[in-house]
């Protein structure tokens, strides 16, 4: 490694330093890694050793993440990680790290990991109608709820409705014993999870209980008039054409839409067209509709998963 360029970064708080370079200085020892620098601590100054730009990222990064300190805030190795990649891919720790991207929910803090997801947040938070579209483990549905769930404990909706078409990917599942609701909950699973993680299980429970939530699959809202709701629409790849423009005219006054979906794993039998793809198509000029597309460099699961979403692309 080539080390023409050291930056001197001082930190007037030697406890927020001790928690910027985290347990056995291992934030440290990633940023080295990912940055291809060499961070020596010197009492309350970091000396990090490299070629200048890889240096100076390195400042920016940490001086950014002993903001958050300083806020409060909680850094850990997902801060340190989603701070790296906002770097090398945006060239920037903006809008990752600001203030004004930070959820508060009953029972986490949600910040966004990447730059897609602040404008995801920031156009659900300002949009009637929101397109998320993306490949999985991006968090779209994730964050719709959360921002669902947070406008809903201001006041700003009565109710959260959210809905998916069941469609099987590939299996059979009529088989299952029980009745239509106990047939239906393995397609809306992965909704109970994200409000579970956003609300808890026994509060989920009672907002069903008294009709403010409700979550139910695509065939339910035929017919409906979606007044002062948040509504989510997810695996929407899954919809066709038909039941994409039934969804999208149940949305009545005060209401809010957020449409989530992967064009890439659509299960509709026959080759039916997706009513995600053609809505696309057909709504990308319509104003006051708003498409957030991600891609393959937006997944936040293990890092794993985005080198398999990145070789399952055309």
């Amino acid at each position: 490694m080539k080390s023409d360029h050291t930056e001197l970064i001082e930190f007037q708080d030697n406890h927020l330093l001790i928690s910027l370079c985290g347990e056995a200085d291992a934030h440290l020892k990633l940023i080295e890694r990912q940055l291809g620098v060499v961070i020596h601590p010197r009492g309350n100054v970091l000396a990090v050793c490299g070629e200048q730009a890889g240096a100076e990222q390195a400042r920016e990064l940490m001086n950014g993440l002993y903001a958050l300190l300083k806020q409060g805030r909680n850094v850990d190795q997902n801060a340190v990680e989603d701070g790296l990649r906002s770097m090398l891919e945006q060239g920037s720790l903006a809008p990752v790290f600001s203030r004004s991207s930070v959820l508060e929910t009953p029972r986490q803090t949600i910040r966004p990991r990447n730059s897609a997801q602040a404008l995801f947040m920031e156009t659900l938070h300002h949009s009637d109608l929101t397109f998320g579209i993306g490949p999985a483990g991006t968090g779209k549905t994730f964050l719709a709820v959360t921002i669902g769930v947070a406008l809903f404990l201001q006041g700003a909706f009565q109710r959260i409705i959210l809905t998916r078409p069941a469609v099987e990917a590939g299996e059979h599942l009529g088989f299952l014993p029980g009745d239509l609701q106990a047939k239906i909950d393995p397609y809306l699973r992965p909704l109970y999870d994200a409000l579970y993680d956003t609300l808890g299980m026994e509060k989920v429970e009672r907002m069903q209980q008294r009709g403010i939530l409700e979550i139910a699959p695509l065939a339910y809202m035929r017919g409906r008039t979606l007044n002062e709701s948040y509504v989510i629409l997810d695996e929407a790849q899954n919809t066709t054409p038909e039941q994409m423009k039934m969804f999208l005219t149940r949305l009545g006054e005060g209401s809010r839409v957020a449409v989530c979906g992967d064009i890439t794993q659509v299960d509709l039998p026959d080759g039916r067209p997706s009513g995600l793809v053609h809505a696309k198509k057909v709504l990308h000029s319509v104003k006051g509709v708003n498409f957030v597309e991600f891609t393959a460099r937006d997944v936040v699961r293990h890092p794993l998963v985005q080198r398999i979403v990145r070789a399952y692309d055309p």
